[in-house]
């Protein structure tokens, strides 16, 4: 246990938060190593350490983001740019002040901590961040996630004006509850983003990410707009300089596939596309472990270590090992830790622009081929579909994969239309010819509950091989249902792998799967995006 002049050692008395709205603090800790953080969440009691140096935190209630409870303010800046519905719910400036005054007073009094940091690593891009929250190990994540930056580099001086010049400021109450009946809220949960004043609300949830998310979703409004392309991809580079970006949602792969011995790492996550090349948004990565291992992820395995902090992540009770295999909390189980712990990460944290693209894309119906070559109508159909599953612990309520379609594989953070993100992307990738390819790193053999997940070990191989272009040369031909051209052969891959519609037993099974998918996805197509597309990529989707 920490002594009390311990304690008092790391609290800032010249740190003034009167411009957050924060007047009588109580003991403020400002921008501390991580030994720091954790040395103050162990002697609160907010977690406990794994037997190879990890934080460890347990989320309670919510162990994933919760979407029905995020909202954008509707205020005359952004409002008649932002896409409104169910993924940016609107919430009225009349009630966004008082929900604000009460964190307000909810905070003052209370010891809290705070982390300066920024986001991209283009310092043309670079975004001030401020991080006040009520846990100590909330700041440890949010250190380990951002990029580092002075206060004085980051826009906070203490006697800056404009609060909006001075960055992004998220307030963080884990403890405090919103009251719907007085808030309008859909819970006691909210994640409330005011892009104008650059402010984001945060209470009722311990789940880390939300802080992650909110930055990125700030970033997907301001960045798009300066015409920079942002994107939810991972980013590596090989050693010729080849930059390769992987796009997915939660649990398709992003992080695992790019995390590359052969590679180096730009970010497992969220990364701009600028006049200049490839740059991370992030300072660290957010891996999910379930049934992680040292064999199958050794990368993500060694960067789990003294400075890392892991979530909902079973310790054994008496050696504090941890059990990446039991999902008794969660099935999102997740490690956070900065870039330097991955060996071999590019230091720069960018890349040239990228010669190869892959929509990483998760089918629980095991039908979509597990690798794919896309024409550019298809690459940008494909993108504003987004289609893949929901895997089991990332949402509240998911308990197993579910079908959905998530435009530009990123709907969730998106404020503007997905017709932005798409037309940023479709001219990037015509000006500098990246390749795009579909990797299904779903199921084979039969949907989720019949088949079997494809191996990691035959999707590495079909990655290493899109990379190394040694599918240049072989043969490719189209799949019935969705119009795709797959390799007829990939080096150290079952050819029975590649072409599962010639492959599955029961034909007819997958037959219908199939044209179930494929209805699914013309459906959300013309809902959503026709009337924004041409009629060439309305014609690359499937042909059933």
């Amino acid at each position: 246990m920490l002594s009390p002049a311990m304690l008092s050692s790391n609290v800032r008395s010249d740190i003034n938060l009167s411009r957050h709205g924060i007047h009588y603090p109580g003991a403020v800790h400002y921008q501390l190593a991580p030994a720091a953080w954790i040395e103050l969440a162990l002697a609160r009691g907010e977690g406990t350490l794994a037997a190879n140096g990890a934080f460890v935190a347990y989320t309670g209630t919510h162990t994933g983001r919760s979407p029905k409870d995020r909202y954008l303010v509707a205020e005359p800046l952004s409002q008649a740019d932002i896409r409104w519905g169910p993924i940016n719910r609107p919430m009225e400036p009349a009630a966004f002040e008082p929900l604000l005054h009460r964190m307000l007073a909810y905070l003052q009094g209370r010891d809290l901590f705070v982390c300066d940091a920024s986001a991209c690593a283009d310092p043309e891009h670079a975004l001030p961040v401020r991080v006040i929250t009520d846990k100590a190990w909330h700041a440890l994540f949010a250190q380990s996630l951002l990029r580092d930056a002075p206060a004085a580099a980051c826009g906070f001086a203490e006697d800056e004006e404009d609060p909006v010049a001075a960055g992004l400021t998220i307030l963080c109450a884990s403890g405090m509850h919103a009251d719907p009946a007085l808030d309008g809220t859909h819970s006691d949960t909210f994640i409330v983003l005011h892009l104008a004043r650059g402010l984001v609300l945060i209470g009722g949830t311990e789940y880390a990410g939300e802080i992650k998310k909110a930055v990125f979703s700030v970033l997907n409004y301001l960045l798009p707009l300066r015409g920079v392309c942002t994107m939810h991809c991972a980013a590596n580079i090989g050693a010729a300089g080849d930059t390769a970006l992987f796009f997915g949602m939660s649990g398709t792969g992003k992080t695992t596939l790019s995390a590359d011995a052969d590679r180096r790492l730009i970010g497992d996550d969220e990364h701009g596309w600028s006049d200049a090349g490839i740059f991370n948004i992030e300072g660290g990565c957010y891996a999910k472990t379930i049934r992680l291992s040292r064999e199958g992820e050794p990368r993500i395995w060694n960067a789990i270590r003294f400075g890392s902090v892991l979530e909902n992540v079973v310790l054994d009770p008496h050696t504090r090992q941890p059990d990446y295999d039991d999902e008794r909390f969660t099935e999102n189980t997740r490690a956070a830790y900065p870039l330097t712990h991955i060996d071999g990460a590019e230091p720069t944290s960018r890349g040239d622009h990228p010669r190869t693209i892959l929509f990483l894309t998760c089918d629980a119906f095991g039908v979509l081929p597990p690798i794919s070559r896309l024409t550019p109508e298809q690459a940008l159909y494909h993108f504003l579909s987004g289609y893949t599953a929901k895997v089991a612990g990332t949402e509240v309520g998911v308990r197993e994969p579910e079908a959905t379609f998530s435009t530009c594989f990123a709907a969730p953070f998106l404020p503007l239309p997905p017709s932005r993100y798409a037309e940023l992307l479709a001219e990037r990738v015509r000006l500098h010819g990246s390749q795009v390819w579909l990797v299904n790193t779903g199921w084979a053999g039969g949907p989720f509950g019949r088949g079997r997940r494809i191996p990691l070990a035959h999707t590495r191989a079909m990655v290493r091989a899109i990379l190394a272009g040694a599918l240049d040369g072989v043969a490719f031909s189209p799949e019935p249902y969705f119009g795709l051209h797959t390799p007829e052969n990939c080096p150290d891959v079952p050819a029975d792998l590649l072409r599962p519609h010639e492959a599955r037993a029961d034909g007819d099974d997958y037959e219908r799967r199939a044209r179930h998918l494929a209805e699914l996805f013309h459906a959300t197509f013309e809902t959503y995006h026709a009337p924004h597309v041409t009629e060439a990529v309305r014609r690359a989707g499937p042909r059933v």
